[in-house]
């Protein structure tokens, strides 16, 4: 057409690359390659559309997907986010060499484990797609909760009662209001031997196009080797890990969200 915008059409272009191959990342090459474009127009313009949110990169896989921003306007097939969350947690179990799962709430009030990575090395705790665990489990309470008006847990908790599981579990309301602001803050919930004294974890929410908690990633460990003075450095990488899977869904804050991005990590270990 005579009366064509060059970068427009090209950024409707990569744009449309980007759908295709969601959730898979797309590198620049193989834009620049497949699209006939100049190498530094094509840039350019993923640092337009980048800026808008309508395009993503990941750093960890060297490539760029459909932004949130986008995304939040088009929505996401079940089965992209799926996708998703499994490409995520496999690539966080490989570093981990823990095994990482995500959960939904269920019908019950329970959490339902929807995908599960498993390193496969050594002794390990494992948790399978399928697996539920009861309303209170800590660290998933917790990170389900606590971008809640907390008025709105205390209703939940008079026909929910907050197990205490050991000797270490928090229940108390007022006590759990304080840890429900900590995760707020720093962005992930933690549990030392509050589930089972041979367990610790770590969770972190995902959150939907609304702004809510709809999915939680978590990881578990034995408490010999994952306890109070090492259990930090595995909350941020889950929160990090929460982070791109909300990003890559079209997933919106809470206003009160600790985001602990790849670099903020990286600084902080």
């Amino acid at each position: 057409m005579s009366n064509e915008v060059p970068a427009v059409s090209a950024a409707v272009r990569i744009i449309e690359r980007l759908a295709a191959e969601l959730p898979r990342a797309v590198s620049p090459t193989v834009l620049v390659n497949e699209l006939e474009l100049n190498r530094s127009t094509c840039y350019n313009i993923l640092a337009a559309l980048q800026r808008a949110g309508w395009v993503n990169k990941l750093e960890a896989r060297g490539g760029w997907t459909l932004g949130p921003g986008l995304l939040a306007l088009t929505g996401v097939s079940d089965d992209s986010v799926m996708a998703v969350v499994q490409e995520e947690i496999d690539s966080l179990s490989r570093r981990l060499g823990y095994v990482v799962f995500a959960a939904k709430q269920d019908g019950s009030g329970g959490y339902t484990v929807i995908a599960s990575a498993d390193p496969r090395r050594g002794v390990r705790i494992v948790v399978d797609a399928g697996d539920r665990f009861p309303f209170s489990a800590p660290a998933l309470m917790q990170a389900m909760y606590a971008h809640r008006p907390f008025e709105d847990f205390r209703a939940i908790a008079r026909s929910k009662a907050v197990e205490r599981f050991t000797e270490h579990t928090v229940v108390d309301l007022d006590a759990l209001e304080r840890v429900f602001s900590e995760v707020r803050r720093r962005g992930f919930s933690t549990s030392v031997r509050q589930f089972n004294l041979a367990q610790s974890g770590a969770a972190a929410p995902v959150f939907d196009r609304e702004g809510k908690p709809h999915l939680v990633v978590a990881s578990l460990a034995f408490s010999s080797e994952l306890d109070e003075g090492n259990i930090a450095p595995l909350g941020q990488l889950i929160s990090a890990t929460a982070v791109r899977i909300t990003d890559r869904t079209g997933g919106r804050y809470a206003p009160d969200a600790g985001r602990l991005d790849d670099s903020t990590v990286a600084s902080a270990s």
